[in-house]
């Protein structure tokens, strides 16, 4: 009986000692790469824009691009943007997400409190987004862990690699030191300029993304975190305390529905971007065809199918401008026309001028010549001099 002890107790404590240690060591790496510092070049961009780690930020999503912004708030109280990451992958297709399974990357205005980082991932680092919202939830949309994360698989969530979703982890823990409580996670279809809202004006959810459009131009307006509600089923934005950012958003947006109205009049062609299941930034794509490590890719087979689109209204050519009445283009060239607002100095344009008299021209030279010609061959006169009677800028000017 002792020897056997003596054989298995040394065997029990070595593995123990064993299993202590190698639990140690992977403790010791989680804490590593979640309290990794922000990278030097990172720093130095907040610092070329006024602010710095500790500030508070916002992030912005955008999927058709494939791209994930990092806004910060500088000395000023305004937030400005920092740096653009790439999307290593996201699923599902342009629009909302509604329902858990549906592989959808949500869209909407959501919330990032520091309870929601998760330094022990599977997929290296990540962070909920807070999806289900209070809108998602007025919807009865349904699902939930939709993250942030590391690696390249996406299965709802925005797949970042896991070098880029150490960096924003960094970035979103330091604002959290400074005292931030939770951040604004703002998540689009595509970027929310006039042009792509018009170009998709025809999609099923243009009325939801109308809603996202106010957010997104009240943001870039007034440099403040949108203070977001719902509302009868929509969302609804707190205007702003200040009134001159408040005056700013309104005429930007006013500017922003008359240019998009201004597009479909015009006659901009409309689609619709479909996706066999979500996309990916070309930066990964090139990467990967080069070789370099990005975790599993989630349907590689899918990317190629990515991003097409499927023309709903061809764009439409307008009509040329008829042509100009002959009284009206007769006014506007008249001396008092106001749109001739700028003229050369001593410009005398040629329908104000004196009819040129020719004759009077041709008797003196018929007259003077031979004679001045003559007394220059013979060195009694100097040469005649010739020059124009006029600069010969002026000239050309009453051609």
């Amino acid at each position: 009986m002792r020897s056997l002890l003596r054989t298995f107790v040394p065997a029990l404590l070595g593995g123990l000692i064993a299993a202590w240690t190698s639990m140690a060591w992977t403790s010791a790496a989680l804490a590593d790469k979640a309290s990794a510092p922000i990278p030097a070049a990172t720093l130095a961009l907040m610092a070329a824009r006024g602010t710095h780690a500790a500030s508070p930020i916002v992030l912005r999503a955008y999927k058709k691009e494939s791209e994930i912004e990092v806004w910060k708030r500088n000395a000023a109280g305004r937030y400005v943007p920092i740096k653009t990451y790439p999307i290593c992958r996201w699923s599902g297709q342009l629009g909302p997400k509604t329902k858990s399974g549906d592989r959808q990357t949500p869209e909407g205005f959501y919330t990032v409190a520091k309870s929601q980082m998760n330094p022990n991932s599977r997929y290296y680092l990540s962070f909920d987004i807070g999806y289900p919202n209070a809108y998602d939830r007025a919807h009865g949309s349904t699902g939930s862990a939709v993250m942030v994360h590391g690696i390249c698989s996406s299965m709802g969530c925005f797949a970042m690699t896991d070098a880029v979703a150490g960096e924003l982890f960094s970035i979103a823990r330091e604002a959290f030191a400074g005292g931030q409580s939770a951040f604004q996670f703002q998540s689009f279809p595509f970027r929310m300029t006039a042009a792509n809202m018009a170009r998709h004006r025809t999609d099923p959810n243009i009325a939801f993304w109308r809603q996202l459009k106010e957010g997104s131009d009240r943001f870039e307006a007034t440099g403040e975190e949108p203070v977001v509600s719902v509302a009868g089923g929509r969302y609804a934005f707190a205007p702003s305390r200040d009134a001159a950012k408040e005056a700013a958003f309104t005429a930007l947006h006013k500017d922003e529905t008359d240019r998009i109205a201004a597009l479909v009049d015009e006659g901009a062609a409309a689609v619709r971007t479909t996706y066999s299941d979500g996309g990916q930034h070309a930066f990964w794509a090139a990467r990967i065809r080069q070789g370099f490590p990005v975790g599993d890719v989630s349907r590689p087979e899918a990317l190629a199918y990515a991003g097409q689109e499927v023309v709903m209204i061809p764009a439409r050519r307008r009509p040329p401008p008829p042509p100009v009445p002959e009284a009206v283009w007769a006014a506007w060239i008249g001396t008092a026309s106001p749109s001739l607002t700028m003229r050369v100095a001593e410009f005398l344009p040629p329908y104000a001028a004196e009819p040129p008299r020719l004759t009077a021209p041709v008797t003196r030279y018929a007259q003077t010549w031979p004679s001045l010609a003559r007394a220059a061959i013979e060195a009694a006169l100097p040469p005649p001099d010739i020059a124009p009677t006029q600069p010969p800028i002026e000239k050309v000017a009453q051609r």
